[in-house]
């Protein structure tokens, strides 16, 4: 029996190298007044209120409401607050990965801070906030799709979540982490896809252009098979149609030519694979990504990002040689 393959669309593909791995999770369960400042500097954080409500206080950016049920996302890496009310004359307590230490009040907990400040409980506030690591190149493609802050109902598969996450972070149980970190793909997936997908929304190209029944194929082939020898030729016969066809439907919905898309698309895996493989030569990396020799990969790494491969490795190691002049 042949086992059935579904290639992945460029929303899937970018979650390959978006996800969280040992991600920071808190729960605080507070009263009247208080403010929490999170300093972690995440490229994203959930923050998701459980019951009660507050106000986030982004930085350089107006304040937002968050009633029970309803989750921000917001871009990192500014720090933010979570108080009582704007304006409020609690002294702020750094949160991060080692906040709510017993000097503070709270317990210090493996998966993050967990506080459970004294005062009356049925009039508390319980906040859930899960910091969001976003790695490389193509992680950055999702990244900028997204505003500094998105407000998500708490209604749907997003709801359903926010129960699981709360019934999770409430217990310390084998394989938490695990599942944590799961959950956490799990609301930021369907917290962007709804977001993407609202009503006068404003969605990127390389999002609304898999609704197209010629050109969803295509991008999915390309993200399956980026190392592949394509052709506008074979990826339209692949898809059943014209050359032609494809070639215009393509450029008009995404923005440029399928074989252009193609050519970004593998050197953003380039750029990543060298930030990841730092013993890995330039031939191995080019024909990872489909080129049969080094040169004519790097005379198309150059084309797209400006610098040679060469250039780009010795940026990468640079900064780790100034951080370690300064500790020196």
């Amino acid at each position: 029996m042949t086992a059935y393959h579904r290639p992945v669309d460029a929303f899937e593909d970018m979650f390959r190298s978006v996800r969280a791995r040992g991600s920071l999770f808190g729960s605080s369960t507070v009263t009247a007044p208080w403010a929490l400042r999170f300093v972690d500097g995440a490229p994203l954080t959930l923050c998701t209120v459980l019951r009660g409500s507050g106000w986030i206080l982004p930085e350089g950016r107006p304040p937002e409401h968050l009633a029970a049920g309803e989750t921000l996302i917001l871009r990192g890496p500014a720090p933010f607050s979570f108080v009582d009310e704007v304006g409020t004359a609690a002294e702020p307590i750094e949160c991060g990965e080692h906040c709510a230490t017993p000097d503070q009040g709270g317990t210090y907990h493996r998966l993050g801070w967990r506080d459970t400040a004294p005062g009356d409980s049925t009039r508390a506030t319980t906040l859930i906030t899960g910091a969001y690591p976003v790695r490389g190149e193509i992680g950055r493609q999702l990244l900028d799709a997204v505003p500094d802050v998105l407000r998500i109902a708490g209604d749907g598969t997003v709801g359903a979540v926010q129960a699981l996450l709360a019934a999770e972070v409430a217990v310390d149980a084998p394989g938490q982490q695990i599942v944590l970190d799961r959950l956490l793909d799990w609301m930021l997936v369907c917290s962007l896809r709804d977001w993407f997908d609202r009503p006068g929304g404003d969605p990127p190209a390389w999002y609304s252009a898999h609704r197209d029944p010629v050109v969803g194929p295509a991008l999915r082939l390309l993200h399956d098979e980026p190392a592949r020898s394509w052709t506008v030729a074979s990826l339209a016969g692949r898809v059943g149609v014209s050359r032609a066809t494809l070639a215009k439907r393509f450029a008009g919905l995404v923005g440029e030519p399928p074989l252009t898309y193609l050519t970004r698309r593998r050197m953003m895996i380039a750029a990543d694979l060298m930030r990841e493989r730092k013993t890995a030569t330039l031939a191995e990396i080019a024909r990872e990504v489909g080129y049969s020799d080094a040169f004519g990969f790097s005379t198309a790494f150059k084309r797209i990002r400006g610098v040679n491969p060469t250039e780009f490795r010795r940026e990468l190691v640079q900064p780790l040689d100034r951080s370690r002049a300064v500790d020196a």
